[in-house]
């Protein structure tokens, strides 16, 4: 198991070009620190709640392939501290990645949460399970009517988080749709506490409100003259 991501990202032509770049120091601490290699609680929760994801992967010649990946929330399983999973839907029928997976596991699951600007970024190695009955009924969303083929299982080695530079904040329909309801529900409640306050009796004029007559009593008599403030200190 890797330490953490940079034992699989950081490869020796990486870590020459860190030197060129003289950014030895900047990615010291990267190095030396552990964790971020098993699936945690909080990520977990996390991943339960997206709706989408990129998928990378590379034939065994290298050449790359990226593939968006989407679905309810929810439809990223959490197996265990090690193990994501999650349904193969039918798509173009290329299946590139799948062919990618069949003679090279290693891929990346990329994370984009433009809300919060936030990427999380899972190195893993992946497997295509198609007559995992159990693993299959898991994986299914509960609004999927088609019979599912198959599901694709990660080996969780490592993952990381990026700072929010240049993400630019974006929300989803469902994410604007509930904000604009909340402020919709506030704007009523508003006008409502308007009207009964218009409907209450007014009040005879001249007549002093609680709070003029509280600022009223409040206010002192004479000005305090300078030097009065500190009569009686030593």
């Amino acid at each position: 198991m890797a330490r953490n991501f940079t034992e699989i990202a950081y490869s020796p032509a990486v870590r020459a070009m860190q030197r060129k770049m003289k950014a030895v120091e900047i990615n010291a601490d990267l190095q030396r620190s552990s964790g971020r290699n098993t699936v945690t609680p909080a990520l977990a929760t996390y991943l339960a709640s997206r709706i989408s994801f990129y998928l990378a992967s590379a034939s065994a010649a290298g050449q790359p392939y990226i593939q968006h990946r989407g679905g309810p929330p929810g439809f990223i399983k959490t197996i265990d501290s090690q193990t994501l999973a999650f349904a193969d839907f039918e798509g173009n029928k290329q299946y590139v990645t799948l062919g990618n997976l069949s003679e090279n596991p290693r891929v990346q699951l990329f994370f984009m949460d433009y809300a919060q600007r936030q990427r999380l970024k899972i190195w893993g190695r992946a497997e295509i399970v198609e007559h995992d009955e159990s693993l299959l009924a898991l994986v299914t969303p509960k609004t999927w009517r088609k019979p599912l083929r198959r599901a694709i299982r990660i080996a969780v080695e490592a993952w990381d988080v990026n700072c929010p530079a240049y993400i630019p904040q974006l929300f989803t329909v469902d994410e604007v749709e509930a904000a604009h309801a909340a402020m919709l529900a506030r704007i009523a409640e508003l006008e409502a506490e308007i009207g009964r306050l218009k409907s209450r009796p007014a009040r005879m004029a001249g007549s002093a409100t609680p709070d003029k007559r509280l600022r009223a009593t409040a206010q002192p008599k004479g000005r305090i003259k300078r030097g009065e403030a500190d009569h009686g200190k030593d």
